[in-house]
């Protein structure tokens, strides 16, 4: 554990009203819009159960606009108060009149749980310090909490005022997860070894090419073995894919793949052999032949097969983001088969990400991974040797309010 903060150890928090910063972002069934997999929750709970004599305001994000897995909190805070076995109140609100009052009505032993803090424009933006602690999220809450624990690992990469924007203003900690999360890291970098084997895929591109760049100059990366939306990106950047990608400034994320791929000639591992749906079923096809209109969803089983041979062949192996749509049964093949490749590694293996990390346990191998986390793009960087917003919080508020 970082000698430089805080945990709930060092804080007197009975009695209190405790805003606690989680990453409960769930995936969510695109069809039936029902939460998928609780291990967030389940996460989270177990910080909520430790402030049990104080008044917790639980507060998350959940998704991204525009998506369809851009929903309320409500469906958490129900599964929430079955894990827990205690009432949870789901609050319709962020930092309005309803929000304060139910903050300032609640009792030690109550358990909050505000609405999706992306339905605030402030929570999709990230900000200085200085700036977050003039957000309208910020000013408006913050005087009616006593402390705050951040225990959002998942979100640690990100400036978010409800990340950075706290810790000057009131007391604040880290919580279980990232206590946990932390120490569990350094056990890992303990006996890690080479060669490094690191598993990218996932929607989220700008965060994948960054920490590329990142996971390769701390010598983190000797293969990378690209997958999902990342390296589509990447095989258009050669020619290779011809299709639309719907990808924000995709011009400069092509430059920025290119580049990669230029300077790194031996690192990366493209796919070879994609999955297309055709007629409502599963279809393989060469990277060469996918048809223009249609959506790749999956690698390819010759894909597939070449990476799990990479994997089983590594000193470290970490994984980040799915390979395909394994929301679709039919699409988690490369999902699962990666996944079983690095159960079956001698290597240490880390899987991170909460895609994933449900994964994991639909396929029941949850337990043969070295190192779990729900934390994705945080890990990421983390594991490249970035600094994180969160961190950053953590050892500013220990420095003003530690003894």
């Amino acid at each position: 554990m970082p000698a430089k903060i805080m945990t709930m150890d060092n804080l007197e928090l009975d009695g209190k009203k405790v805003f606690v910063r989680v990453d409960i972002n769930t995936p969510v069934n695109p069809e039936s819009g029902e939460l998928l997999e609780l291990s967030r929750i389940e996460e989270a709970a177990i910080t909520i159960r430790d402030l049990s004599k104080s008044s917790v305001v639980v507060a998350s994000h959940q998704g991204r606009v525009g998506r369809y897995d851009y929903i309320s909190m409500e469906k958490h805070a129900k599964a929430l108060e079955k894990i827990l076995g205690r009432k949870v109140t789901f609050v319709e609100d962020v930092f309005g009149g309803a929000a304060k009052s139910a903050i300032d009505a609640s009792e030690p032993g109550d358990v909050l749980v505000l609405d999706n803090l992306r339905f605030t424009a402030e929570e999709n933006m990230e900000f200085s310090v200085a700036d977050a602690q003039k957000t309208v999220l910020v000013t408006r809450l913050m005087p009616h909490v006593d402390a705050c624990v951040l225990d959002a690992f998942p979100t640690a990469h990100r400036a978010h005022p409800s990340i950075v924007g706290f810790a000057e203003l009131v007391p604040t900690c880290a919580g279980r997860v990232v206590a946990k999360e932390l120490i569990k890291l350094e056990r890992i970098f303990a006996i890690e070894k080479g060669p490094y084997v690191t598993v990218l895929g996932g929607a989220k591109v700008n965060d994948r090419i960054e920490a590329i760049d990142a996971l390769i100059a701390n010598e983190r990366a000797d293969k990378v073995l690209l997958s999902g939306l990342v390296a589509l990106v990447f095989l258009k950047s050669k020619g290779k894919y011809r299709g639309a990608l719907q990808v924000e400034n995709e011009q400069k994320m092509l430059i920025k793949a290119r580049k990669l791929l230029d300077d790194h000639t031996e690192t990366f591992e493209l796919p070879i052999d994609v999955a297309i749906r055709v007629d409502g079923s599963r279809k393989e096809v060469d990277v060469a032949d996918v048809p223009l209109s249609a959506a790749v969803l999956d690698i390819g089983s010759k894909t597939i097969d070449r990476y799990s041979r990479f994997i089983k062949g590594a000193g470290t192996v970490f994984m980040s983001g799915p390979p395909g749509a394994f929301e679709y049964e039919e699409f988690g093949l490369g999902t699962e088969m990666l996944l079983k490749a690095m159960a079956h590694s001698f290597g240490t293996t880390i899987v991170s990400g909460g895609h994933l990390t449900a994964a994991l346990h639909r396929f029941g191998i949850h337990e043969s991974i070295d190192h779990v986390s729900t934390a994705g793009g945080a890990l990421v960087q983390y594991l490249a040797g970035k600094r994180l917003p969160l961190m950053d919080a953590l050892e500013r508020s220990a420095a003003k309010w530690g003894t």
